[in-house]
């Protein structure tokens, strides 16, 4: 990953004239990731946005309506992603090293774009409003995707008691937010170090008792 999280640094006052529509239109939800993503919808500004993609503030409201409208537009296409690289890892054997696929999946998604993952988990959103239901809409189906992998994992080793997999999916969910705050720690480390490192440290968790290693898939 990149330096500064891995995020792409939008340079302030560099100017869009002459730049197309959809051009200038990418370049502000870009700033507008990393103010939210950074501080949250609560402290974010609609003034550093402009700072960073060096244009105008009106020209946000011009593009997006409003300030509501530009977060929306970064959480709905930081949440897509996501949920797209997450669903994108779902093939293949039910197994152990479906984490492993996961995560790498998510780690790619996030490797020059961390604060996706801040804008989808903002906890301050107002509970309620559109913009909490919006992301709220992505949380469940990256959580419903979770639930089901985990799931078809204890499936196929012959694992049903309801609250074994109850808790198997809640250390799941802590495991992936975990490793993303490590990585954000470390944000020398790229995505291939990311995915091998995880599954190195998986495989080592998960290993039976006696040697081996988890069956691959």
């Amino acid at each position: 990953m990149g330096k500064e999280d891995g995020r792409k640094r939008v340079t302030s006052g560099a100017g869009t004239k002459g730049m197309p529509r959809r051009e200038r239109e990418l370049l502000i939800l870009e700033a507008g990731a990393e103010e939210f993503g950074a501080k949250g919808y609560a402290r974010g500004s609609t003034a550093a946005v402009a700072a960073r993609a060096g244009i105008s503030k009106p020209m946000i409201y011009e593009y997006f309506g409003s300030r509501d409208g530009l977060y929306l537009a970064c959480l709905d296409r930081a949440g897509s992603r996501l949920v797209a690289a997450v669903a994108s890892a779902q093939d293949g054997s039910p197994d152990a090293a479906r984490a492993t696929r996961t995560m790498e999946a998510i780690f790619r998604a996030l490797e020059s774009r961390m604060r996706d993952w801040e804008l989808v988990h903002d906890t301050t959103l107002p509970e309620g409003g559109d913009l909490h239901t919006a992301a709220v809409v992505h949380r469940r189906e990256l959580s419903r995707m979770g639930a089901v992998g985990v799931a078809e994992v204890l499936g196929a080793a012959a694992v049903t008691e309801p609250l074994d997999a109850d808790l198997a999916t809640h250390l799941w969910y802590g495991t992936v937010g975990a490793a993303i705050r490590w990585w954000r720690h470390h944000p020398e480390q790229s995505a291939d170090e990311m995915a091998a490192r995880f599954g190195r440290v998986a495989g080592a968790l998960l290993a039976p008792a006696g040697g081996g290693s988890p069956s691959a898939g």
